[in-house]
């Protein structure tokens, strides 16, 4: 059976990543640098769609590990409403692959003017967002002809997690990065599929996390509604106890993306309490009872282990499409590149 696109895609994100850390390497050092020499009092992101998840998974990061507070902004800030932000002392992180959305573009240009130290992320070597920005980072990740961002979004998070590390000199999380091709290998081969039969059930799934992980729900959801026309939504293992909670039946299916941090036994414990009340519920953790333990790569770092698990979700969501006679290369309604204004 020839491949789709989108599974060429995931199967080379162990290279992309590889590359990145290589080529971009020496850029991710001289941005990181330059932040620290800047020493922002506080960071603020701008991005759309799958990039804005990589963006609130590098809020979650910054704010764990740095201790600054990551807002993040709306592009229409300035593209429509042409309101101007008081960004002194700030760090203006911008998240695009093709690097060309207008909104994106004028949000930054407006934040650099306002005094941000402005850094892009993007696909794109010498796109409008790139020439806009104090730094601009070449993920690397190639060419992506499926329509659902794989590769591109777990190198934008890698290259997110390297600009922090070398801005704070974190040796272990470098160390971490150093070693994620090898690990996302392992994560490509996790077998998911136990989760199929419990979605084919209904038509809606909550998919949860906490942290940084919380990120990897909101990407996991989007991917399922992109490539499967299947709806899920993502909630914080905590807040799904409150108003979602009565959505929940007999075999609703939930996954709980749990990753090897301190987050962990929570997000199992609310595994297991939606499993009490009928739920078909898996969990990517050892530590639950009642819930279905899925496997899982460890990266031994708990914010590498989250971008594990996106990328065994990836695998997953690619062969639930298919399983459903989806072509996830080629989802109704949708393309490529959006420019928003």
């Amino acid at each position: 059976m020839t491949k789709t696109h989108m599974r060429r895609e995931i199967e080379e994100i162990p290279e992309a990543v590889a590359r990145l850390l290589d080529r971009s390497g020496p850029a991710l050092v001289e941005a990181g640098r330059g932040i620290n020499a800047r020493d922002p009092h506080f960071v603020v992101t701008v991005a759309r769609g799958s990039s804005d998840h990589a963006a609130t998974f590098m809020k979650y990061a910054v704010e764990l590990t740095a201790g600054l507070a990551v807002a993040s902004v709306g592009p229409s800030v300035a593209s429509i409403y042409g309101a101007r932000l008081r960004l002194d002392g700030s760090a203006c992180l911008a998240i695009s692959q093709s690097g060309k959305s207008p909104d994106i573009v004028a949000m930054v240009e407006s934040a650099r003017r306002r005094g941000a130290l402005t850094v892009a992320l993007t696909n794109t070597a010498g796109s409008p967002l790139a020439l806009a920005s104090d730094y601009a980072i070449d993920i690397l990740a190639g060419p992506e002809r499926s329509v659902a961002a794989t590769k591109s979004f777990v190198n934008s998070a890698v290259a997110g997690l390297a600009l922090m590390a070398h801005c704070t000199g974190d040796e272990d999380l470098l160390s971490a990065l150093r070693g994620l091709p090898e690990q996302f290998r392992a994560a490509i081969a996790c077998d998911w599929m136990g989760l199929a039969g419990a979605l084919e059930d209904h038509g809606s799934m909550f998919i949860l996390g906490r942290g940084p992980s919380l990120a990897i729900a909101s990407e996991a959801a989007l991917k399922l509604k992109e490539t499967c026309a299947y709806h899920a939504e993502a909630y914080s293992g905590a807040e799904v106890m409150h108003g979602p909670m009565a959505m929940v039946g007999p075999g609703f299916p939930v996954l709980a993306l749990a990753a090897r941090d301190a987050a962990e036994p929570s997000l199992a414990a609310a595994a297991d309490r939606l499993a009490g009340k009928g739920a078909a519920a898996f969990a990517t953790s050892a530590l639950v009872k009642a819930a279905r333990s899925l496997p899982h790569a460890e990266t031994g770092h708990p914010l590498t282990d989250p971008l594990a698990l996106v990328v065994s979700f990836y695998a997953f969501v690619e062969a639930f499409a298919r399983r459903r006679g989806v072509d996830p290369d080629a989802p109704p309604n949708l393309k490529k590149v959006t420019e928003t204004l």
